[in-house]
């Protein structure tokens, strides 16, 4: 080996060195853009990329939940307290939906979720999961609790909508579970339950047309 290739490879050492500590921080820069630093979760950006891909399968479940009089526990106990019920949420809510399904913090007290229903059971798993996040979150005080409304759409009930669509179909289900303290709602199915002047406004996703929301089937 020529002394000038030896040269220009002793030269490209450490180029090659801090291309590969670059890309490393790029790469931990890219996690942390799509992880929530409070509670683990994705972030919107990263639980978009994953539930795209899951809600192609006829059995995902796409789940909106949002945690009920937050504000008031906040104001009453402090961001510490509100920051220890968030985080229990995430955990909890991580926990039912398992490896094979997502779960993101979409900002602020609202989560979301895409879980793969293999049994055909997930009502079921939602009506356990939300009496599971109404409990007291170990080592704050027993006053500091409260329910998280659920809202709940089977992608194969429409087919052919995107994850932006039925996110917009569980959220209106799962205001309509907050409207009418039900705790856990499903949208696609039942009678007409939310209205166009009962919606939310202005909310990501939001239909131009009132969905189907009934009880949990």
């Amino acid at each position: 080996m020529s002394s000038t290739l030896l040269t220009a490879l002793a030269a490209a050492g450490p180029v090659a060195v801090g291309w590969t500590a670059h890309a490393r921080w790029l790469h931990r820069r890219m996690h942390t853009a799509r992880c929530d630093p409070l509670t683990g979760l994705r972030t919107r950006e990263g639980f978009t990329r994953r539930a795209t891909v899951l809600v192609k399968d006829p059995r995902a479940v796409v789940v909106l939940a949002d945690v009920d009089r937050f504000k008031h526990i906040n104001d009453t106990y402090g961001h510490a307290a509100g920051d220890a019920l968030l985080k229990a949420t995430a955990d909890r809510l991580a926990h039912y939906v398992g490896a094979a399904g997502v779960v993101g913090r979409l900002g602020g007290d609202e989560f979301a979720a895409v879980v793969i229903d293999t049994r055909g059971t997930v009502g079921d798993l939602l009506a356990v999961l939300h009496g599971v996040l109404a409990r007291p979150v170990d080592g704050q005080p027993t006053a500091v609790r409260t329910t998280v409304s659920l809202g709940w759409v089977r992608a194969a009930d429409f087919p052919g909508e995107d994850l932006s669509a039925l996110l917009g179909r569980a959220d209106e289900a799962m205001y309509a579970a907050k409207q009418g303290r039900a705790g856990v709602r499903r949208a696609g199915l039942g009678r007409l339950f939310a209205t166009v002047t009962g919606r939310r406004s202005g909310r990501r996703g939001a239909r131009t047309a009132p969905p189907v929301v009934g009880r949990v089937a």
